[in-house]
């Protein structure tokens, strides 16, 4: 499966994949104050696990960070 991921394209080996298990594969799993967005709309943490990609879709990962 072909994914863009912050702008690079990558391929994964998995015939169903969802925004969970590429944010493990990424391992950024669990990690606090990160957001998703897929193909241009935000992925709430609760829908992360049952969120399927498909081939050729974006994916946005941010994470905030604190500053002053």
């Amino acid at each position: 499966m072909r994914v863009t991921v912050n702008g690079e394209k990558m391929v994964f080996e998995y015939a169903s994949l969802t925004v969970a298990k590429t944010l493990d594969l990424l391992n950024i799993a669990g990690e606090t104050g990160i957001a998703v967005e897929l193909n241009g709309v935000i992925v709430r943490a609760e829908d992360r696990a049952k969120t399927v990609l498909k081939d050729g879709d974006a994916l946005e990962i941010v994470s905030f960070v604190g500053g002053g």
